[in-house]
């Protein structure tokens, strides 16, 4: 499943979660940078876990690691806690913003019950976040139907026993490179990205041939029943072809290459719109 509801923001601060046994975990490092603006947010939950330990209070004890997207782009263990266990672990940390964030926290939960009782509200405030990022209506359609795809995928991969992170990135690397000719890494430096989402920059036919790709290897892996990393990488390999080769018949009818340059960094994708209309 795509992580486009990994970050939330509590006033300008990004906070990584995870969802984990049906509810979100939050990052406690997270956490603890945006209630204290320490700029050693890791450092400091060190030694407030050592502090604690010293009055028979193990922190710890209330966190699970779970494996959070970094700085780098890649994903390590991180202490992470739910709703009730944050609440705990805030308790011991003297901040002026502990109770603004406890109301946030909870809205957070509350939203979170809210789509799993009503998944189309997540669907809506997806749409809602994307629009206030300055995407226009028919980007953020096929952004959305791109998410669903890619769902449908990696729940593919889970029930034929292809394990989580790694394979999953392999696997949509294969897909890549034979759609585009480019790895998502290679991807992303031909569109001058670093940490960014790199669907979160594709153009309109960028993000169909994204589908195409997902869409066919979902396809050729439940007719041939694949089961395991191996036969998925080969039904990986097959899905991104059938989109590559429509792909090259496109670019030689149209006579224009379907990866872009382009990226939406410094002007929105709407304003971009606007101008190639």
């Amino acid at each position: 499943m795509e992580d486009n509801n990994s970050l939330a923001v509590f006033e300008g601060k990004s906070i990584r979660r995870e969802r984990h046994n049906g509810e979100w975990y939050f990052s406690v490092v997270d956490v603890v940078g945006a209630l204290t603006d320490s700029d050693n947010p890791r450092n400091y939950w060190s030694m407030l876990k050592t502090r604690e330990a010293e009055h028979e209070v193990e922190l710890s004890t209330f966190c699970v690691q779970l494996k959070l997207v970094s700085a780098d782009g890649k994903k390590y263990d991180t202490d992470c806690a739910n709703t009730q266990s944050i609440f705990r672990i805030i308790q011991s940390i003297p901040s002026r913003k502990a109770e603004p964030f406890k109301l946030w926290l909870a809205k957070v939960g509350h939203e979170r019950i809210q789509e799993i009782e009503n998944p189309e509200l997540a669907q809506k405030r997806m749409r809602e976040i994307y629009r206030a990022k300055g995407y226009s209506g028919e980007w953020i359609e096929k952004r959305v139907r791109g998410i669903a795809i890619r769902d449908e995928l990696t729940s593919e991969w889970d029930k034929r026993g292809v394990k989580k992170d790694r394979e999953y990135a392999i696997l949509t690397t294969e897909i890549s490179k034979a759609t585009f000719g480019l790895s998502p890494a290679e991807y992303k430096q031909v569109k001058g990205l670093k940490d960014e989402n790199l669907r979160d920059h594709m153009n309109d036919l960028e993000l169909i041939f994204t589908m195409l790709g997902e869409a066919s290897t979902t396809r050729i892996a439940k007719n041939k029943d694949t089961q395991g990393f191996v036969e998925n990488k080969g039904a990986a390999k097959e899905g991104g072809e059938v989109a590559g080769v429509a792909r090259k018949e496109l670019e030689k009818r149209s006579g224009e290459k379907v990866v872009s340059s382009e990226n939406y960094i410094q002007l929105p994708e709407k304003e971009k719109r606007k101008r190639l209309n």
